[in-house]
């Protein structure tokens, strides 16, 4: 990003204006993202500089200056390209300097824009254009209009009569109204306000049974539109079977028009009023319906990815199973079960193939195998993916361990991108002389260990808690769901010496390539026995030391502050906390009540505040604690595994997978999620199904109708006994984390105790 210096003051002082922040903050986090602090640290680590901004206000400021830089950078291709035509008046060069919308910017260019030949270019060149002028002047002129252009009538220049004159002096008119800045701006106002989207059905389709029906005979407020019917709707144009239009109050537009632009009695009234009309309808309306769609279509993705985010950012927190040994399985019916059992650092183990859906005798043999594998690796949980044969691989384990006497847990664990990873070049790294199958029963293990260790390996894209997210812009989308990833992974913290590369390339100051010298040096060196030792890994400098420290934890080193939060920078601080109340660091860091007994006051400096300390005193209290939610599994129906096994009024257990603007989908365990329309998710009214439930949330829901045929289920929450229509019921206490967004944890269903 590169920021013009002359500009930058007032570009800082937008900002101010803008997010209502006070100009020190925005002053000193600009200052930081120059210096290549990232988000997580600022938020984190600099919160005397910011004010205690959070993750959300810090991006907020970091995407207003992209924006306005942006915006700087073409007013001086446009003011050069006006200034280069001998156009530029100090009127017009003020607005340009003044504006802060691209759209106006635009605006005010388009007259001075190289253009094709237009009709207006025409009656330029043949001398019309004083003729504008008069007209345009709205001046007292004597006589009949055919009488003021017979001057301008010229054979030589194809101007053979009066009309053809005044025809070409309004084509003109009509081009400098269409190019009005002031009156776009009313036009595409009006649109907005009192237009409608409309959606027919295209040529020949209407017999057609299509996913698009609804929209064949469709329309509703522009303003009014939520982001899943529109982006339905251009689905359908783009797939040929619907056809889109902008439905302007046209009426209303021209009245508007004409009151602006004839604003005297004139001899030329009744021309001009056509004149009026015809620069509406031939020239500004299509312009301006291209632009509304593309702006509609731009806030239909703009909420698409921020659903997709925040499903993504709930996914990523679900609770981890730990540090437990489990033994993953990829369930199959004619290929088999893959079999994959890993320790409790998730490291791989053995693996077999067993076939339990194809006769009793090759079920013996599965069974025989499953609890070899159990026995002779000692795991502690079973995770099954809720792929095809899921459901009956999960009533097998269950009834094989019953039958052994083993009481393990079985929990169904999603399957979602898993063979992704499993054909992924992170996963040949892995495991180079495995199938791709086995590498995905290995994944299924991990993800109930820790789902966001092993979901970071896939692009989230492929994790299935998006709407309509290949018909978003892509390079939006990825921006905005790395940032999830970033702040997900800071917030949680990485085990050191434990996490993959592609974990590591997340953290804070990291990236790929430093993530990969790291993981190299502690393959050939071993684990590291603090965090100052990072500094011996190639091409790590000091800014990487900075902003990656205090996110990374070494568990069981001999500096107890190495798995906290706590920043090394900081460690002289704690250091003499400890020495005066007369305590080693370990001692200070396993008792919270010696912790309690800091007087904070005593060790405010000029470089750390009470925020930094306050931040301090809550990880000595609970050093290495996971701030994720604690592990729960749903427990689905055995007696349900089809969809023809439901029944309406059942009341079932589920796992919310995905998170609409329309609702949610719940996983019951039928291989079918079923919906949850959003006036169904609570005893009240929702606005954002994100306030009612999250991705990963076990909920009790009601059947209402099942359509096989279809593989349609609906269901309610609201109506299931138990269900959860206030979310209390699954909130769980945490404090403020590092760089996380509050307002998105509080959606998550966290209870956030606010400093």
């Amino acid at each position: 990003m590169t920021v013009q210096p002359q500009n930058f003051p007032h570009i800082l002082s937008w900002i101010v204006e803008d997010s209502g922040l006070k100009t020190f903050q925005v002053e000193n986090t600009v200052s930081l993202l120059k210096e290549g602090a990232t988000v997580p640290f600022i938020a984190r680590y600099r919160k005397e500089r910011t004010g205690e901004l959070d993750e959300v206000a810090i991006r907020d400021i970091e995407e207003r200056l992209a924006y306005f830089t942006e915006l700087e950078d073409r007013k001086l291709t446009v003011l050069k390209s006006v200034e280069e035509q001998g156009k530029l008046t100090p009127e017009l060069k003020s607005r340009i300097d003044t504006t802060r919308q691209k759209t106006e910017l635009e605006d005010l260019y388009l007259p001075y824009k190289p253009k094709r030949r237009t009709k207006a270019t025409i009656a330029r060149e043949r001398g019309l254009e004083p003729l504008a002028d008069i007209i345009a002047s709205l001046q007292f002129v004597e006589g009949t209009p055919g009488e003021v252009a017979i001057p301008f009538v010229d054979a030589e220049r194809e101007v053979p009569d009066a009309a053809a004159a005044l025809e070409g002096a309004g084509h003109i008119l009509a081009e400098r109204i269409a190019e009005d800045a002031d009156l776009r701006a009313f036009v595409r106002r009006m649109t907005v306000e009192k237009g409608l989207i409309s959606s027919r059905v295209a040529s020949g389709k209407r017999e057609t049974v299509t996913k698009f029906e609804m929209y064949y005979d469709f329309q509703e407020p522009l303003k009014e539109a939520p982001s899943h019917r529109m982006l339905a709707m251009r689905r359908g144009e783009k797939e040929e079977v619907l056809f889109l239009a902008i439905i302007a109050p046209v009426e209303d537009i021209l009245a508007g028009l004409k009151t602006r632009t004839i604003t005297k009695e004139t001899i030329f009234g009744t021309m001009l009023s056509s004149v009026v009309e015809d620069s509406y309808k031939r020239l500004m309306a299509p312009s301006i319906e291209v632009e509304l769609r593309l702006e509609s279509k731009q806030r239909a993705e703009e909420e698409a990815i921020r659903v997709f985010a925040e499903n993504l950012r709930n996914l990523l927190l679900a609770p981890p199973a730990g540090s437990k040994r489990v033994l993953g399985i990829d369930p199959g019916l004619r290929t088999g079960c893959k079999l994959a059992a890993v320790d409790g650092t998730g490291r791989f183990l053995d693996h077999a193939t067993v076939y339990p859906h194809t006769g009793e005798e090759k079920a013996k043999t599965a069974r025989k195998e499953l609890l070899r594998l159990v026995e002779v690796y000692q795991s502690d949980m079973i995770a099954v993916g809720n792929g095809t044969a899921g459901r009956e691989t999960e009533k097998f384990v269950r009834d094989a361990l019953a039958d052994s006497g083993k009481k393990l847990p079985v929990v169904m664990v999603s399957e979602a991108g898993a063979s992704v990873y499993s054909a992924s070049e992170i996963a040949r790294e892995e495991f180079p002389d495995l199938d791709l199958t086995v590498r995905g029963a290995i994944s299924i293990a991990r993800r109930l260990q820790d789902p966001l260790a092993e979901l970071v390996k896939i692009d989230p894209k492929s994790i299935g808690v998006g709407q309509y997210q290949h018909d978003v812009n892509q390079a939006s989308l990825k921006k905005a769901l790395d940032a999830v990833v970033e702040s997900c992974v800071n917030y949680v913290g990485v085990d050191l010496n434990t996490a993959s590369w592609a974990l590591l390339s997340y953290v804070s100051g990291l990236g790929p390539a430093l993530a990969k010298a790291i993981v190299r040096y502690r393959d050939e060196n071993g684990g590291f026995p603090s965090r100052q030792a990072l500094l011996q890994v190639p091409r790590f400098g000091s800014k990487a030391f900075e902003q990656s420290a205090g996110f990374l934890r070494i568990r069981g080193g001999g500096n107890p502050l190495d798995n906290t939060a706590v920043h090394p920078e900081r460690y002289p601080v704690v250091e003499t906390m400890a020495a005066d109340l007369g305590v080693s660091l370990a001692e200070l860091a396993a008792d919270p009540v010696i912790v309690s007994r800091i007087d904070l006051s005593r060790y405010v400096t000029d470089s750390v505040g009470l925020p930094t300390l306050r931040d301090i005193i809550e990880e000595l209290k609970k050093p290495g604690r996971d701030p994720r939610r604690e592990f729960q599994a749903a427990a689905f129906r055995d007696d349900v595994c089809e969809i023809s096994d439901l029944r309406e009024g059942m009341v079932l257990q589920g796992v919310v997978t995905n998170v609409t603007a329309f609702g949610a989908f719940v996983d019951i365990g039928v291989h079918q999620d079923g919906l949850v329309h959003v006036s169904h998710l609570a005893d009240r009214f929702v606005k954002d199904p994100n306030e009612a439930v999250s991705v990963g949330q076990i909920v009790r829901v009601k059947v209402l109708t099942v359509d096989g045929e279809r593989k349609r289920i609906s269901l309610s929450i609201r109506e299931a006994e138990g269900g959860i229509p206030h979310r209390q019921k699954r909130e769980t206490k945490t404090e403020q984390p590092a760089g996380i967004d509050l307002s998105m944890l509080e959606k998550a269903g966290f209870k956030v105790r606010k400093k």
